[in-house]
This record gives structure tokens, C-alpha cells and sequence, in this order.
């Protein structure tokens, strides 16, 4: 079975899924940003002390927000149950990790991914998601915990499910220095031109290959 730290758990008991923000993680500040230029010399944004892990593996610039970490390498601190943390969504997302334990998702059947239960999709219809997948053990508490699921997801067991994209907040670069821009609906696709000015704050998954089920008819891990 799946363990998570003691310290992953609030005084209520109640499981805390490890992308959870928490009281006292806060972002970078807007002085921190500028715009710079990139390896093909065209400017885009950039941090004044930028360091590679700031970037994703597509060179895509994202938010910097603090992390309260414990001794057990667990996020500390009360829960901010609505707001999820960028950097542990991008993790989470690159790695194929569980949202709740952070721990390897993929089984042998595929990885698991959670919906809304207001979204309607076509059979076969290719599904963009910013929901990290879950593993076996921690789908119900994550479908139990995360407001947007209602605790009646839609579970996709995915067999291919690559990186399509961010969202994040737009920057316009003038005379004047850097200003953001109100952040658009949808995801920007990798290889927009318009992630060049985009600070990311949260990474989104397509899944292209996948059956439904509900929690009683998944197959065995």
C-alpha cells in the first residue's frame, strides 16, 4: 500500500494531495521578471537571476513561488484547499506523478487521470486536462478532496497522454517595462509564439488514447 508522510495529513485528519498549496507559499514578486534574450537572440521573459529550473523541459518560463518543505521532504503548513502550487503541478505533470503522493502514476494498464463530472466528451475525443493523474491508491481521495471534481469525476485510464501546454499569464514588453495582461481561457499549445512572453502556472496534458471507467471497473494495477 501507498504510504504518505504524517505531516501530509492536516489536524483534521484529512489528507492533504501533495500539490496542495499552503499558508505561507507565496509567489515571486512582478520586479523580479524583465525581458531577455534567448538562446536564438530574440528578447523574450526572463528572470534578473534566472537559473535553468526555472524553465520546463519545452523552455517555457514559469512562476516562482516559495515551498515549506519538512524534514520528511513534505510540504508543511496549513492547506489553501483551492489553490494548487505551480511548481509541485509541473512536477507532478513532467513526471507522471500522483497528485496526492507524488509518487510513479503509470501502471501497467496505463495512467489514471480525474474530470470534472460537468464535462461532456465525445467518444474518442482528444482530452486536455491540468490535472495531474492520480495512482490506485489515492484516486478516490483525490476525486474526495479537489472541489473541481465534485467527488464524481470522469476517470480516464490513459494510455497515451502527452504534453500539449501551459496556462499562464501573458506579459507585454514596452517603453514603459514589463505589464500583464489579462490571462486567456485556454491553454497555449508548446511552440506558440506567444510562450515567449507567457509566465506558466500550470502545465496541461492531451490524452489521446484512453477508456472510461468508473472507480469500480478499473482493472487491478
Amino acid at each position: 500500500m501507498t504510504t504518505v508522510p504524517a505531516s501530509a495529513t492536516s489536524a483534521t485528519a484529512r489528507l492533504v494531495p501533495y500539490i496542495t498549496s499552503r499558508e505561507g507559499e507565496q509567489p515571486d514578486l512582478h520586479l523580479s521578471l524583465r525581458g531577455s534574450l534567448g538562446p536564438d537572440g530574440q528578447l523574450r521573459l526572463g528572470y534578473w537571476d534566472e537559473v535553468p529550473r526555472d524553465r520546463d523541459l519545452r523552455g517555457v518560463l514559469w512562476g516562482r513561488c516559495s515551498q515549506q518543505i519538512g524534514v520528511d521532504g513534505w510540504p508543511t503548513g496549513r492547506p489553501r484547499w483551492r489553490m494548487v502550487h505551480p511548481s509541485r503541478q509541473r512536477e507532478c505533470m513532467e513526471q507522471l506523478r500522483c497528485q496526492v503522493c507524488a509518487r510513479p502514476a503509470r501502471t501497467r494498464h496505463g495512467v489514471l487521470f480525474l474530470a470534472g463530472p460537468t464535462e461532456v466528451h465525445s467518444e474518442g475525443a482528444v482530452v486536455r486536462t491540468a490535472q495531474p493523474p492520480v495512482c490506485p491508491a489515492h484516486a478516490r481521495t483525490a476525486a474526495e478532496q479537489c472541489p473541481h471534481l465534485a467527488g464524481r469525476p470522469t476517470v480516464f485510464l490513459a494510455q497515451s497522454a502527452p504534453l500539449y501546454g501551459v496556462l499562464g499569464t501573458p506579459y507585454q514588453w514596452s517603453s514603459d517595462g514589463l505589464r500583464a495582461l489579462p490571462a486567456p481561457d485556454d491553454a497555449l499549445p508548446y511552440r506558440h509564439p506567444g510562450l515567449r512572453w507567457t509566465l506558466a502556472s500550470q502545465m496541461i496534458r492531451s490524452l489521446r488514447a484512453y477508456t472510461i471507467h468508473t472507480f469500480d471497473d478499473l482493472p487491478s494495477p
